[in-house]
């Protein structure tokens, strides 16, 4: 969960919104539409970060004729608008503009999970490379998407699933929306050096 990692991070007071209500979110949570929360608290934030819904560009969701809300331009327009540092997160085939990639085996994980991660301020990947030496169906990963993934030697259980993302509290459905804490941990650790320093917007 990318709020998690913020706070491993050294972030010491998280809000979270969401439309749905989030009963396992281990911060304080609003309930509402993250694009007017954000227009009208915004500036009141040292960091915003954005997840906008994946659905619009995740493969997986392509094979279904269902129409999807495509809320990357306008969550971006509305960061810039509000001028603080942000970061934004989503899958590989995004439209975002200057974005790194993160991998769960950047970070010793075992979890095949790449996402883009954008901000106003320039953010790095870890230096170790992004190594998938192995296979889900041999058994060195563990899927976790859609009704659960594989269930080879049990590596499609929840339990397998939490052990793979660092996470241990969530459902099946959530593990499948979430990001390993380790990856906001580490771009976490980047921004409060910007914020430190100066260097962020």
């Amino acid at each position: 969960m990318a709020a998690t990692g913020y706070r491993r991070a050294g972030f010491t007071e998280i809000v979270g919104v969401d439309l749905q209500t989030q009963p396992r979110y281990p911060f304080r949570c609003v309930q509402g539409d993250a694009l007017a929360y954000g227009e009208a608290y915004g500036r009141e934030f040292d960091v915003i970060h954005a997840s906008p819904p994946c659905q619009k560009y995740s493969w997986a969701a392509k094979r279904w004729a269902v129409e999807r809300a495509d809320l990357v331009p306008a969550t971006l327009a509305l960061l810039d608008r509000i001028g603080r540092p942000f970061v934004v997160e989503n899958v590989l085939s995004a439209p975002l503009r200057h974005a790194v990639v993160l991998c769960g085996t950047q970070f010793g994980l075992g979890v095949i999970r790449h996402r883009l991660f954008e901000s106003n301020y320039v953010l790095f990947a870890p230096g170790s490379p992004c190594r998938h030496v192995g296979t889900v169906r041999g058994g060195a990963y563990v899927t976790v998407a859609g009704h659960g993934g594989d269930n080879i030697k049990g590596r499609g259980s929840r339990a397998a699933k939490q052990a793979a993302m660092g996470i241990d509290w969530m459902s099946d459905q959530e593990l499948n929306e979430a990001i390993p804490p380790a990856y906001t941990e580490w771009i976490g650790r980047q921004l409060l050096a910007a914020i430190a320093d100066g260097r962020a917007a």
